[in-house]
């Protein structure tokens, strides 16, 4: 599997990103634990002109700081206390755009993510949901700032191909905040694939 580049995340269209990242491979090599999935689901949020962004009308803490760093870095945060959600830096530096990964297809290590998950088997608990997808691949907002390009935590292309019916898109979820913002189509996923989490 060959690793994204910096190329690829530092494109100026969140959406595009998004997109494209449908079928890649999420891959951490956390204390021991190599594991993988595919990502089936994604979400893009467009910066300071996005209300359903952490960095809309160029919003700034010590928190979303990393969203301003330079593309292909991790960015993870901690939603209602209770579920890590692994996000993706993209474009340049000090354009906060960011890609929520919703939902990956487990490939490698499902032995490690039913332990992280203190689960007694498989499921789509594993990887549904952003919640899950952090959960079992390990990751924390003690892995925010993590560079992309590096071997802990890291994207590939695998050969995996969709075709364009394959790809669908729709209104994002749970930022119903954000006002007509939230009905933009910035969400992506595959159809009819097991392990999406929303609407399908």
């Amino acid at each position: 599997m060959d690793k994204l580049t910096y190329e690829f995340y530092s494109r100026s269209s969140v959406t595009a990103i998004a997109r494209e990242l449908l079928g890649k491979v999420l891959v951490t090599n956390l204390d021991g634990m190599l594991t993988s999935g595919r990502i089936v689901e994604t979400e893009a949020y467009n910066g300071v002109v996005d209300k359903a962004s952490h960095a809309w009308n160029n919003r700034r803490t010590n928190r979303t700081e990393i969203m301003y760093k330079e593309a292909g870095h991790a960015y993870i945060y901690l939603c209602y206390g209770i579920h890590y959600l692994f996000n993706i830096v993209t474009s340049k530096t000090e354009t906060p755009h960011a890609v929520l990964i919703r939902a990956i297809e487990p490939l490698t290590g499902v032995e490690y993510m039913i332990k992280r998950k203190k689960s007694s088997g498989g499921g789509k608990h594993l990887g549904a949901g952003p919640g899950n997808v952090a959960k079992s691949l390990g990751l924390t907002t003690r892995h925010t700032g993590f560079s992309l390009l590096e071997d802990v935590i890291y994207i590939a292309d695998d050969g995996f191909s969709l075709k364009k019916s394959q790809i669908k898109t729709g209104p994002r979820i749970g930022v119903d905040y954000a006002g007509d913002d939230a009905l933009l189509p910035y969400r992506f996923f595959i159809k009819d694939n097991p392990w999406v989490s929303g609407k399908k």
